[in-house]
């Protein structure tokens, strides 16, 4: 096997690591064969490319990961207001790895084959989990280097030594404290649930961990004042829990000579709380691992099959269309990969058209918002759709597929139809709906036709969205083939969301309009979702 250089610096730390009661020789070996077999894994930000291509597809990514570095540069220029300059920063960079570590790095956390296959085999606990942290802090550092190596030139060079060594300093206790979260969360939520429950939990934890750093970028915002063009610094106790100050306040202390004593006490919780938190994990690590068989015992949930029976036989207009109708609903609720690689997204969708109402309010009356077309706002929540449809023909047991090949069905399109509606009643449909009843609430039953209205165009979106991408049979193909360079397609299909808005702008000024332009989009939907439509869909269907 390939002697990695990751290992080979790894070597210069064998003593300290042998100190702590791991068997450095058998951790260096699992850490070997699991990064080979890394080379087969697909990074969630790099997931639009052919992956069938050799090689660590993680590090071929990094490049990607670098151009969201650049943006950090402009903020580090700004002047020498480092504790606004440095939470935005720090913000901007605990959110992108933090959704790195979710996406990509959590099965390596949750991971119950090394005990497994490992524990029949001469190594002690300690080793595995050793290597297992050890394997997460391997990708966080070429993570996280590839974020940062620009920013931290560009502050070599502009801010001067001190500056630089404060924020290497900074960047790897984030990152301790990023990995140790994430972990000691995990072993909570294993502390008192089990199986298939505990993975949907997961889940819920990962849109809540989304929806937790973007209002967190609304604190950190809210902390500052623009008076002007000066930033005015508002320091108060509810900032003890935004991180992103944490670690910007050590600049402020170190190269302005701010000893507020808000300053000091982020300072020493950006350096204690990481510390505090990676004893505590290593001491809770064996209890971590014992919960993690946890993970291996199935659960059975109640079926909501009454539910998908009786509104298959309002939206599907055949008894072979409300059977995928159904098929697909299940998938999707128990689809394990597919919860993981879609559900955050969902939450992001839900309050972004909220957060975007909110930060409205700052400049104008409610009652002036209530009189304007922000309702359009909801417009956003179509940014979902064109992924989740490209998701639709990914699984985790795409071996299963083959059941597709021997129903005595002619045409895949009552198929599709049947998954596309599964899609927006189970995903879609209650996040519109909910932001219906905050934007109703805000704009009253004036905006009901307008809701309408952006209703169908979402169905309309959905349609033209699956007919732009690549085919395939729902849930047939592996997650680690790839999206297959459909992220270009993808881009174009997210700019036409921007003239759907525009239609229904330019109908909402004309009288009557709103109405008018309903007609239209029913006459539209009812052509698109033909099974004419879908019966033009080009597939090998019957190989």
């Amino acid at each position: 096997m390939e002697n990695f250089q990751t290992l080979k610096l790894l070597d210069y730390f064998r003593k300290p690591i042998e100190k702590l009661g791991v068997d450095y020789s058998n951790m260096r070996k699992i850490l070997q064969v699991k990064l080979t077999m890394d080379k087969r894994r697909v990074p969630t930000i790099f997931t639009q490319s052919n992956t069938k291509k050799e090689g660590n597809q993680f590090l071929k990514s990094l490049w990607l990961y670098a151009l969201f570095g650049l943006a950090f540069i402009p903020f580090i220029l700004l002047g020498d207001n480092y504790l606004f300059q440095m939470s935005i920063v720090f913000g901007i960079a605990m959110f992108i790895i933090m959704t790195s570590m979710i996406s990509d790095f959590s099965s390596v956390l949750l991971d119950v084959r090394d005990k497994t296959i490992l524990q029949t085999k001469p190594v002690d606990q300690k080793t595995i989990s050793a290597s297992k942290l050890v394997h997460v802090i391997i990708y966080l550092f070429y993570l996280t280097g590839s974020i940062m190596t620009i920013p931290l030139l560009v502050s070599l060079f502009t801010k001067g030594i001190l500056f630089f060594l404060v924020f290497l300093i900074e960047i790897i206790f984030v990152n301790l404290l990023i990995i140790v979260i994430t972990a000691l969360l995990y072993l909570f939520i294993l502390r008192f649930f089990d199986g298939e429950k505990l993975m949907d939990l997961i889940n819920y934890v990962q849109i809540i961990l989304s929806l937790a750093t973007i209002v967190g970028y609304q604190l950190v915002i809210r902390s500052f004042e623009f008076i002007n063009f000066d930033i005015q610094v508002s320091l108060k106790w509810w900032q003890l829990f935004v991180p992103p100050l944490w670690y910007a306040a050590p600049f402020e202390w170190v190269l302005n000579g701010n000893t507020d004593v808000y300053i000091l006490i982020y300072t020493v919780l950006a350096i204690l709380v990481p510390l505090i938190s990676i004893a505590l994990y290593i001491k809770l690590m064996p209890a971590f691992e014992r919960n993690l068989q946890k993970l291996t015992a199935q659960s059975t949930g109640k079926s909501s099959g009454r539910k998908e029976s009786f509104i298959g036989k309002w939206i599907c207009h055949s008894n072979e269309e409300r059977t995928f109708f159904r098929f697909a609903n299940q998938m999707m609720e128990q689809e394990r990969e597919f919860k993981l690689k879609v559900y955050p997204s969902l939450g992001l969708a839900l309050v972004l058209p909220i957060l975007l109402f909110y930060n409205e309010v700052r400049f104008r009356s409610l009652e002036e918002i209530a009189s304007s077309q922000y309702y359009l706002a909801i417009y956003i929540c179509l940014l979902i759709v064109p992924t989740i449809i490209m998701m639709l023909k990914y699984s985790g047991t795409y071996k299963g597929a083959w059941i597709f090949r021997t129903a005595p069905i002619q045409h895949p399109a009552l198929i599709f139809k049947g998954t596309l509606k599964a899609f927006l009643v189970k995903l879609f449909l209650p996040i519109y709906i909910l932001q219906s009843f905050v934007f109703g609430f805000i704009f009253s039953a004036a905006i009901i036709p307008h809701l309408v209205a952006v209703l169908l165009s979402s169905f309309m979106y959905t349609v033209l969205c699956f007919l732009s991408l690549k085919k395939a049979l729902p849930f047939s193909e592996s997650f680690k083939a790839g999206q297959q360079g459909e992220g270009f397609t993808i881009f174009v299909l997210l700019l036409l969301i921007g003239p759907l808005i525009g239609l229904h702008y330019v109908s909402s000024m004309v009288s009557f309009g709103v109405y008018f332009y309903i007609a239209v989009l029913l006459l539209v939907n009812y052509f698109l979702w033909s099974d004419r439509t879908f019966q033009r869909v080009k597939i090998r269907f019957n190989d």
